[in-house]
């Protein structure tokens, strides 16, 4: 069940990101599934390399995919659990989702271009930057509940108490910061810029065509599915079940899409010495969880 919803999200979410932009812009916008049917469209295309690019170029969207892919599996809905679940699971989440960044740095340099390599050191300092507060909150999550798999974690993590209900929203907030960096979201990036100087995420598959930027996108799309589902299970009691479950895990979705296209529509993007500042506080976030259930416990 979890995997089917996170796929749902996948599919939905960038739609409901652009819609709310639309609507907030005075437009009418493309349709919901219009990403999708862009995909569509290139998964029917060729690709084209460069004259530089070895197998590397090739295999990196590969892989990429993947190892996001594996990483949903962990991710579990409430009380139902992933596809994939045991003791330990939480370090070969962390693992696959640092495989799948490490992948496209590595495709993006081997492509031979200056921007690309550009993008490919933002990439790697930003994502550097980002791992404390992810570790932190994961580290939060274990300490509170004593496990180490997801699956054992949201299903035991009942935040009804007044202390808990503090903590998830506090952990809620820090992964929505790292959704907002890891899928290159305003203010942290613009998927949506054309200038390459000011790109981050987007400049590293400038070279990317046809399958292997249907690869890119679809992976993206996962990885803002991920975090916000990791979101509802921090905001949503463990306690519900059913089709209340559904219902609460739908409106998280589309508070987190909405709430994104809001933040696209009406504040502008960071300047780059800004998005260290930016990650630093999620960090910070993340501490503060992790100080707040040291206490609880």
């Amino acid at each position: 069940m979890a995997i089917i919803f996170l796929f749902l999200v996948a599919l939905l979410l960038p739609g409901v990101i652009n819609r709310t932009r639309a609507v907030c812009s005075g437009r009418k916008g493309y349709r919901i599934f219009q990403p999708l049917m862009t995909v569509g469209v290139l998964l029917r295309k060729g690709s084209i390399y460069s004259a530089q690019a070895t197998a590397i170029t090739r295999l990196a969207p590969v892989v990429n995919l993947a190892c996001i892919f594996g990483a949903a599996l962990f991710v579990p809905m409430g009380r139902y659990g992933g596809v994939l679940h045991f003791s330990g699971d939480v370090v070969v989440f962390l693992f696959l989702m640092t495989l799948a960044r490490v992948a496209m740095i590595w495709g993006a340099m081997d492509a031979g271009s200056s921007f690309q390599g550009m993008g490919a050191t933002r990439e790697m300092l930003f994502g550097a930057l980002a791992e404390p507060a992810m570790l932190l909150l994961v580290a939060t999550l274990v300490m509170i509940t004593g496990y180490t798999s997801f699956s054992q974690i949201f299903a035991e993590f009942d935040n009804l108490t007044v202390n808990l209900l503090i903590l998830s929203i506090v952990v809620g907030f820090g992964f929505y910061k790292l959704f907002i960096c890891e899928c290159g979201r305003v203010p942290f990036d613009d998927p949506r810029t054309h200038l390459e100087l000011t790109m981050i995420h987007e400049v590293m598959i400038l070279d990317l065509s046809g399958v292997d930027l249907a690869f890119v996108n679809i992976a993206s799309w996962l990885k803002m599915a991920i975090f916000s589902m990791l979101i509802a299970n921090a905001l949503i009691p463990a306690t519900q079940h059913g089709w209340l479950l559904v219902v609460l895990f739908t409106v998280v979705q589309l508070m987190v899409g909405i709430l994104t296209g809001l933040g696209e529509s009406f504040t502008a993007r960071n300047r780059m010495n800004k998005n260290a500042t930016y990650l630093a506080t999620a960090s910070a976030v993340g501490l503060l969880a992790f100080i707040v259930a040291m206490y609880l416990i």
